[in-house]
């Protein structure tokens, strides 16, 4: 087994090249994804980019840090897709490759059945907002799901959208997930497959696989907002005795046996059991009781500070971290974001050097450091140079139709 530090074996998906036509989130994601292990990911833009390359949050530089942390480890070509000499370039891209994910709207040239005369056993993922048709995005659809009205203070009564897009980076999963096992079954069969994604179904299965339709339809009282609550045990934020929050969370009798140890809560906590009829053992009672138990508690964070609350958790089973800004997590002293072995020192050009993240999964205890996303077709020459001669490509370039 390979030591910390000791590179990689060869990368899993070594020898696999994929195309990409994105932009925003969802396939952008899964594609990085799969050139994190290993891929060769080529993202295929429009001469110029496409309308994510100034997505916003920016580095100090103008560039897009949103864009350039999406594409990480990829090989970036340009061609203006508008024109058919442009798809055409595309289209042979991908009869070389073999596999395409994409959200772009299919264009002439482009199409799957278009593609698939090229390339039989062609692999192509498409994801689309809705099953059938229709626009879709991550914030849209999160609407409609009903979780604006689940988040937020309980004494809010409009909707609360949160930051996070999470049907989005749970489609890009799933574009990497399809697409691996469309490869699967090419492998066996050697036959290609057409797979459709749609965020909407994302975002629905979602919903029922974590329970949330079934009790929609099932339970009589609907679930209401309850604050940084959770709901069906007891968890909650406490404020520290030094202006600061922390957040604690019971899940198993364990947790709430080492909290109120801890704490020091044990006889207090026993009697409020005998007087309420409760048993705090129990998930179901620690919720019903959530009022009642942060007032037990709340006297006791609040006369501590975070070092000292730390302090009496250690060795514990105590589910709880202090809640940090962003700018806190990142600031150049935070030993924590420094320490974490997924951070690596990356120089994106025209942005600099910064910590980024690389690929979560370790393969024989290995981290790989993250590799730069490319600059704006800087790879249009080497790629599609392997097929085109470079007569042909000069005179492209002078007519812009590759960039």
């Amino acid at each position: 087994m390979p030591t910390e530090g000791e590179p990689m074996r060869e990368a899993p998906l070594a020898g696999m090249r994929v195309v990409e036509l994105s932009s925003f989130v969802a396939v952008p994601l899964g594609g990085m994804t799969l050139a994190q292990l290993g891929a060769e990911v080529i993202r295929v833009d429009q001469v110029g980019g496409g309308p994510d390359i100034d997505r916003w949050p920016l580095a100090p530089s103008g560039r897009s840090l949103y864009w350039a942390g999406l594409n990480k480890g990829k090989r970036s070509v340009t061609v203006d897709l508008r024109s058919q000499e442009g798809r055409e370039l595309v289209a042979e891209l991908v009869a070389d490759s073999g596999f395409v994910i994409t959200n772009a709207p299919p264009r002439p040239g482009l199409r799957y059945e278009e593609l698939r005369e090229r390339r039989p056993d062609l692999v192509h993922v498409q994801l689309v907002g809705r099953r059938g048709g229709g626009n879709a995005v991550d914030y849209t659809v999160n609407a409609e799901l009903g979780f604006p009205y689940l988040t937020g203070p309980e004494d809010v009564t409009g909707p609360v959208n949160h930051v996070l897009p999470a049907w989005d980076v749970a489609c890009g999963l799933y574009v990497a997930v399809g697409l691996l096992a469309a490869e699967r079954h090419r492998r066996r069969t050697g036959e290609g497959r057409r797979i459709e994604l749609a965020l909407t179904d994302v975002a629905l299965a979602t919903a029922g696989n974590l329970g949330f339709l079934g009790e929609a339809q099932l339970c009589a009282e609907q679930r209401r907002r309850i604050g940084n609550s959770l709901f069906g045990d007891f968890a909650r934020d406490f404020a520290t005795g030094d202006g600061r929050r922390v957040m604690v969370v019971t899940l198993a009798a364990r947790h709430w046996r080492d909290l109120i140890t801890a704490t020091g809560m044990e006889e207090v906590a026993a009697a409020l059991e005998r007087a309420l009829g409760a048993d705090f053992r129990k998930a179901g009672d620690r919720y019903a009781q959530r009022d009642a138990l942060a007032g037990i508690l709340t006297p006791w964070f609040a006369a501590r500070t975070v070092a000292e609350i730390e302090e009496a958790f250690k060795g514990t089973s105590v589910l709880w971290s202090r809640y940090r800004t962003m700018a806190e997590l990142a600031a150049d002293d935070a030993a924590a974001l420094r320490a974490e072995p997924l951070m690596g020192m990356l120089d994106q050009p025209g942005i600099g050097p910064h910590l980024a993240p690389g690929l979560p999964l370790l393969f024989d205890g290995v981290q790989e450091p993250p590799s730069p996303a490319p600059t704006l077709g800087r790879h249009t020459d080497e790629v599609l140079g392997s097929f085109v001669p470079k007569e042909r490509l000069d005179d492209l370039r002078t007519r812009r139709i590759v960039g």
